[in-house]
């Protein structure tokens, strides 16, 4: 068995490791999104959702390698951001932010980018970094044509101030997205065949995860 650490305090991806088998030990990374992302930028790693979502995983996972109950494991670190109309939306936090943004998403589609960094820090050698390895998984999402009241009271349940996009598809959101086009476990903010890829490209055989 190969335990995982899962580099998030979010209880969706929790719960879709769960679900799958895994239970992961779950490790806060304290990471600045807003610094990293600004650092990364100016250095020229970032120039679309793409990268962003890339550079923050990375960090995330960089973010618990020295934690004690990290050694000895696999680290994911993972990161969410839905590009429309040429933006990265993050958490909106807002209401009024959500609201203005499901009324410009209804009836229209965007690209959720789910950023995903493995470590294995299953041999940890003081001074050497250990093997590791991330991807991109990008999906399609077509959201419904909601009125203003559906609008309203959406945001009112304060669901969407909290995620990526201001939205969900495995909660009160679902009944909102109308299409997905790809893994839809990348909306929920983790693929587990994209997970899977990178076990395998570290020599972790996925199958070694299941705990539950």
């Amino acid at each position: 068995m190969t335990q995982l650490v899962l580099a998030s305090t979010s209880p969706a991806r929790l719960t879709l490791l769960r679900n799958a088998g895994i239970e992961p030990i779950t490790i806060s990374p304290g990471v600045d999104e807003d610094a990293v992302a600004a650092r990364a930028e100016s250095m020229g790693l970032i120039s679309n959702t793409s990268d962003m979502v890339h550079v923050l995983a990375k960090a995330k996972a960089e973010a618990v390698l020295n934690h004690t109950d990290a050694f000895g494991k696999l680290i994911i670190g993972c990161d969410s951001s839905l590009e429309f109309d040429g933006q990265s939306l993050g958490k909106p936090h807002d209401p009024e932010v959500a609201r203005e943004r499901w009324r410009q998403m209804r009836g229209r589609a965007g690209v959720l980018h789910s950023g995903h960094w493995l470590i294995d820090n299953r041999n940890p050698q003081p001074g050497v970094l250990p093997p590791a390895t991330g991807r991109t998984a990008h999906t399609i999402v077509h959201f419904a044509d909601l009125s203003d009241a559906e609008i309203d009271a959406y945001v009112a349940t304060r669901e969407p101030l909290k995620v990526a996009g201001a939205f969900t598809i495995d909660s009160l959101g679902g009944a909102f997205i109308r299409a997905i086009e790809g893994d839809p476990h990348c909306v929920i903010g983790l693929s587990l065949p994209t997970l899977r890829d990178l076990t395998l490209q570290l020599g972790v055989e996925y199958t070694s995860l299941w705990n539950r």
